[in-house]
């Protein structure tokens, strides 16, 4: 098993949540983030005042996958989240030691 983690622009969300189920995954974890990568940042003028907005909104997306799922599962937020621009993302892929289902017990593979 392995955990996916995708830092991603707020409005290729949808994209990405419909290309990741096509593949297979089923649950899908969301959080709004803020933060900077190259780009550090961009500048804004508020009341005629130029503002730096070092932070930007993203959204990062949490999966757990099994091992066998996850090449197509990268490539399908890679291939929905590009813009080609600056800012676009990344995708970490991480090691699941142990899953397990509160509810009903199951371990693993079975519990994801």
């Amino acid at each position: 098993m392995k955990k996916i983690e995708a830092i991603i622009k707020p409005f290729k969300l949808d994209e990405v949540v419909d290309a990741l189920s096509e593949v297979g995954v089923e649950g899908v974890s969301v959080t709004e983030i803020r933060g900077f990568g190259r780009q550090k940042g961009r500048t804004e003028i508020y009341k005629g005042a130029e503002y730096v907005v070092d932070f930007l909104p993203k959204i990062k997306i949490e999966i757990v996958v099994p091992s066998g799922i996850v090449a197509m599962a990268v490539e399908a937020i890679r291939k929905s989240a590009h813009t080609g621009k600056i800012g676009d993302g990344k995708i970490f892929v991480l090691p699941v030691e142990q899953a397990l289902r509160i509810r009903t017990g199951e371990k693993d593979e079975e519990a994801i």
